[in-house]
């Protein structure tokens, strides 16, 4: 059975001073998400855990480690995670979208069609993987077949405030 694609949203932390982190957990984090942007997941998760030692646990932090966990197939860490990044940010666009796929894979379709329409609302609906999340988890909550011609993979990254740029490789 083939995974279906969905959108995975990283976040990458502000410049330095960024949040109000010292310099040591803006570095640790900007260096997560290169790593994450890169494909190299072990080594993005143990950049936030350090970003995370500097400054603490805060929703970017787990929102970055959650991305981590959910591309080195941990879903129970990455639901984990995720939720407790919505819990402290509820308007992060990156944690519901990427709790929504994290909870696709794990078969909760109805919940994770909640968490991208939020997101999307969030978003002001400029996303248009975000809403192919949506319809992706709507067709699939209503027992639609979901038929996709294109395997493809996005990830979306945050440059600063409300500054994304959308990554795309088509398989």
């Amino acid at each position: 059975m083939r995974a279906a694609p969905f959108l995975l949203i990283a976040l990458t932390a502000c410049g330095p001073g960024g949040h109000g982190w010292p310099a040591a957990a803006v570095d640790a984090a900007s260096g997560g998400d290169r790593l994450m942007a890169a494909g190299d997941y072990e080594g993005a998760r143990r950049a936030y855990l350090r970003a995370a030692g500097a400054e603490g646990l805060d929703a970017d932090i787990l929102s970055g480690l959650g991305a981590a966990a959910l591309n080195l197939g941990r879903l129970g860490q990455a639901e984990t995670l995720l939720r407790a990044a919505v819990t402290r940010d509820p308007g992060s666009v990156a944690a519901l979208n990427n709790l929504g796929v994290v909870l696709m894979e794990r078969g909760a379709a109805p919940e994770a069609a909640r968490l991208f329409r939020a997101a999307q609302e969030i978003d002001g609906g400029r996303s248009a993987e975000i809403r192919a999340n949506l319809e992706l988890a709507l067709s699939k909550r209503d027992g639609a077949r979901y038929s996709h011609t294109q395997n493809e993979n996005f990830t979306l990254i945050r440059r600063g405030e409300g500054d994304w740029r959308l990554l795309s490789t088509i398989r």
